[in-house]
Parts: C-alpha cells; structure tokens; sequence
C-alpha cells in the first residue's frame, strides 16, 4: 500500500472524484436524484468557501516561502502555523472537500455524496499521513506541538 503513498496530486483525485460523482449521477439509479430549493446557490457558496480555504492554504505557504506543492515535500522549508493553519493543518485539503461537496450537491444525487467520504479516507491514508510522518522528521518537536493543538481537518 505504500506504493500508492504520495503519487496522484490531490487536484487529480479531485478531477476522478468529480468525474466518478457525474458518472453514478447520471447513469446510476436515477431514483436517488433529490431536489432541494436553493441547491445551486448553496451549492455555490459553499464551492467558494472551499476555493477561498484552499487559496488562503497555498497562500500561506508562499507568505513563508515554502512550498504547497505536496509532491515536493524534499522542498517544504518551514512549519506552516499561522493564518488558516491554525485552524486546520489541512486547509487546502478541506477546501478541496468543500469542493466536492459543493459538486454533490449541484448534481443533487445521493451517491455523489457516498464518495465524498471515500475521497477523504484515499486523502488520509495516501496523502495526509505520508505528508505528517514527513512533517515530523523534518520539524519534530515543534510538528508535535503543532499537531497537539490544531486538528487534521477541522
């Protein structure tokens, strides 16, 4: 399994997550379609939401100089700490579930939303944990602090 550790960018993941919940809204059990007043608008403000957490991420990290690329953590320079990040350690993850989510909702079909926790356990294992054991060896005690106080997620 740990060969799949790091490989696919999390945009990527993204794209085959949105792709698959068009696919299963489209050609799978059109019974499960529902209809909510107003999900398009929320769907859009919540599709905001997700774009400006990921945004506010990377530009921490350029505000440090360091790094948001997750496929560069030889490049990572600095403990990101401050900003959004004292919030989530995953901002830019969250927002790309904001996203989804968002997505799911304007497809307004409940098996898109049956991926979205599929998304976030392939996110956990195969990027965020490799990501924090990385953390950890290069920023130790102050990575520990940091993870002790601030949650994965939210």
């Amino acid at each position: 399994m740990k060969s799949l550790e790091l490989k696919v960018p999390p945009v990527a993941q993204v794209i085959v997550t949105a792709a698959a919940m068009a696919g299963v809204s489209t050609k799978v059990a059109p019974a499960l379609k529902f209809s909510l007043k107003g999900s398009a608008a929320l769907a859009m403000g919540l599709g905001t939401i997700g774009l400006g957490s990921a945004i506010l991420g990377v530009t921490q990290f350029k505000k440090a100089q360091t790094t948001p690329n997750p496929q560069a953590l030889e490049k990572v320079s600095s403990l990101v700490t401050s900003g959004i990040y004292q919030y989530s350690r995953n901002p830019m993850y969250v927002g790309l579930v904001l996203i989804l989510f968002s997505w799911a909702l304007y497809l307004s079909h409940f098996l898109a939303f049956v991926l979205l926790p599929l998304f976030i356990l392939h996110m956990t294992r195969f990027q965020i944990q490799p990501e924090e054991r990385i953390l950890a060896q290069k920023f130790g005690k102050a990575y520990q602090t940091y993870k002790a106080k601030v949650r994965r997620w939210v």
